[in-house]
């Protein structure tokens, strides 16, 4: 007698890529139910990419507002912040989001449960002590900031998370980190009035970007006013009455009111049974998946930040529809290809790259051109700080397929969205050069290099 199932499949985590996973799921006509012990959005609405975002225009406001009286608006009385103003519209839309995921559940007939889910085994998960069985189990649950266990003080020491909670903003702040949270944040305080210093014990922020990329970057953020320390390692942090000390391992101490630790995530499967019903893991916790998003038990599957692939949200969803079509849409798509995937650093200013750094092309292609333009943009042109922008295409020699993409400045990440759909479609240099610009648009300088 065949097994009976409560649900074709069980999806934990209400995050984007479980959410879509979902929907997708019951409009192919199968029974789903979703798990989360949160809100429903994920990392992503409710302490990521959204209010994260919110703060970033926030931030940019206060900039543009400096700028304004170099565009003739006469600004008699100094504008004013208000954190909680700005911390509370953030919130209504995060609650707003938080509504729409709950209905585009219940109208795709999707089961949305509230509370913890653990597996029992390959099949069974159980839910606020209510057992479920499932012809597939989908483990979307994302991941969670992560601060060194042997870090001297790591009580005294505040996440991403806490910062979206404040009651009120710090002074001083001290950030913590070189991955493009640390500098996103460090560019958000910076930007709305706090004294801010980011410290990475590396040599240079945001490994894995293009290095010269990575280089103008720090040089713009240092110009705008903001202290950059690298190679410092953290020996401790101590709380004397209200304020924080950091201590370094060469021995200088610095204050602040806020230590921030944005030193990277971790995939939130502790507790989850996981390991128990033949799900491996790896060293840090993040589940094993082939190229087909199965996990080394046949029925469980895995997608978004808790695979340790690429931790953005467009990729969750990329993920969870290549599954549920390979599953119950009666296709296979060929792999995701993550070489080809854009992204952006939403600092002060914007960066955004899409494709091969520099050294990844020449590796490939030794013969790889590299065209690059370093320039002002029109609307810093009547800015005492006349802030330059860098943009930069790695391509195949004599005019051949563009490999690389990359660009710090004003609107980065809107502008590199459209050069992505190029490199995607397979776009050569002599395509670039041959495409009429918009002028006059920062944009330009991508056909005319």
């Amino acid at each position: 007698m065949a097994e009976k199932y409560d649900y074709d499949l069980f999806v934990i985590g209400a995050g984007s890529g479980g959410v879509r996973a979902a929907r997708r799921a019951a409009g192919h006509g199968r029974s789903v139910a979703v798990a989360e012990d949160d809100l429903p959005g994920g990392t992503c609405v409710n302490r990521g990419c959204i209010p994260k975002k919110l703060l970033f225009y926030g931030a940019e406001y206060g900039e543009r507002l400096a700028c304004a009286g170099e565009f003739g608006w006469n600004l008699e009385a100094p504008p004013k912040f208000a954190w909680r103003h700005l911390r509370d519209g953030k919130d209504r839309e995060v609650a707003r989001l938080n509504g729409v995921y709950r209905r585009l559940l219940k109208e795709a007939g999707v089961a949305l449960l509230t509370g913890r889910a653990r597996l029992l085994d390959a099949h069974t998960v159980i839910v606020a002590e209510r057992r479920f069985r499932a012809r597939a189990i989908l483990v979307a649950v994302g991941g969670r900031p992560w601060v060194p266990r042997d870090l001297p003080g790591r009580e005294h020491v505040s996440t991403s998370d806490d910062l979206f909670r404040l009651q009120q903003l710090p002074r001083r702040a001290l950030i913590v980190g070189g991955g493009y949270i640390a500098v996103e944040l460090a560019g958000i305080l910076h930007g709305l009035g706090v004294a801010t210093i980011l410290l990475y014990r590396g040599e240079l922020f945001l490994r894995g970007f293009d290095p010269e990329i990575r280089a103008f970057l720090a040089q713009r953020m240092r110009a705008r006013g903001m202290e950059l320390r690298f190679r410092a390692e953290v020996a401790a942090v101590e709380r004397r009455g209200d304020e924080l000390r950091l201590r370094l391992a060469d021995g200088d101490t610095l204050a602040a009111d806020m230590v921030l630790y944005a030193t990277g995530r971790r995939p939130n499967t502790a507790g989850m049974g996981l390991a128990e019903a033949g799900v491996r893991l790896d060293a840090n916790g993040a589940v094993a998946v082939d190229e087909e998003f199965r996990s080394s038990a046949p029925s469980v599957y895995a997608i978004g930040d808790v695979i340790g692939r690429m931790a953005l949200t467009p990729v969750a969803l990329a993920e969870a529809e290549a599954l549920i079509d390979r599953l119950y849409g009666g296709g296979r798509r060929p792999p995701l290809d993550y070489d080809c995937i854009p992204t952006a650093v939403f600092g002060q200013p914007n960066l955004a790259t899409v494709g091969l750094t520099e050294p990844e092309a020449r590796q490939r292609r030794p013969d790889a051109e590299t065209h690059r333009s370093v320039f002002t943009p029109l609307q810093n042109a009547l800015s005492a700080r006349r802030e330059p922008a860098m943009i930069k295409v790695i391509a195949e020699a004599g005019g051949g397929r563009v490999l690389g993409a990359h660009m710090v400045g004003p609107d980065a990440a809107e502008i590199m969205q459209g050069v992505a759909v190029a490199l995607k479609a397979g776009i050569d240099k002599a395509g670039f050069d041959a495409t009429v610009g918009i002028h006059p648009t920062l944009a330009e300088e991508f056909v005319s290099l």
